[in-house]
């Protein structure tokens, strides 16, 4: 199990996410950012923006994709 916060991946609070792998930790992110914007929360509308529109352009999805895969692989155990 790891942890990474909401900022860390692009967020805009330090809510611990965590998972037992990097596409664990991103849905628990897409999950809380959709909670948190439909409950009036106006900070996180940019990171929520850029998450829904992450693969309207492909290599720049990936790219985060895989760099965010790095930083959970990097990370220390819980």
């Amino acid at each position: 199990m790891k942890t990474m916060t909401c900022k860390q991946l692009g967020g805009a609070c330090d809510l611990a996410l965590t998972g037992e792998s990097a596409d664990e930790v991103i849905q628990a992110q897409d999950k809380h950012l959709k909670e948190i914007v439909a409950g009036g929360d106006t900070d996180h509308e940019a990171a929520l923006k850029d998450m829904k529109g992450r693969w309207k352009n492909p290599i720049k999805g990936v790219g985060w994709y895989k760099q965010t895969k790095r930083d959970f692989a990097a990370l220390p155990e819980d």
